[in-house]
């Protein structure tokens, strides 16, 4: 049993630095959160991982396409969903105010003709592809899409 432990003991040491490698090259992780579903639910497990993830110090980036677009409208609501007893839309503020990129897709206004930038939460701007592409290829970035 003595040996045992020995063992034990001998290959946490030896594979402690493997351990921390792995956890340091995660250390400059960022979450990059693609939503278009028009599924209210669906809106807020995407906020609610993206506002988790800002809590614990990840730089989180938000593309909203299609029908989820419509959370970056001044002139929306979201219902309240428990037990957070907050709407998508709010957390989407507190992202915002917090630092976090927030972006329409960059179809998202030029198909909506009676849209404008200025129809846009203050913050929120349009996402210019080639950018977001060169985004979603460095080695650091995660990637969810809902």
């Amino acid at each position: 049993m003595k040996a045992l432990c020995y063992i034990f003991v001998g290959f946490a040491c030896l594979a402690a630095p493997l351990f921390a490698t792995a956890a340091d090259e995660h250390e400059d992780a960022e979450l990059f959160i693609v939503l278009t579903s028009s599924n209210l639910e669906t809106q807020m497990l995407a906020m609610v991982l993206a506002t988790q993830s800002m809590n614990q110090n990840v730089p989180v980036r938000v593309l909203l396409c299609s029908e989820a677009g419509d959370l970056a409208l001044q002139d929306t609501d979201s219902p309240v969903f428990q037990p957070a007893d907050r709407s998508p839309k709010q957390l989407l503020q507190g992202l915002l105010n917090n630092g976090s990129t927030v972006e329409v897709c960059g179809i998202y206004l030029p198909n909506r003709t009676h849209l404008s930038a200025n129809d846009l939460l203050e913050g929120i701007n349009e996402a210019a592809p080639p950018e977001v592409a060169r985004y979603m290829k460095q080695a650091n970035v995660r990637y969810l899409s809902f």
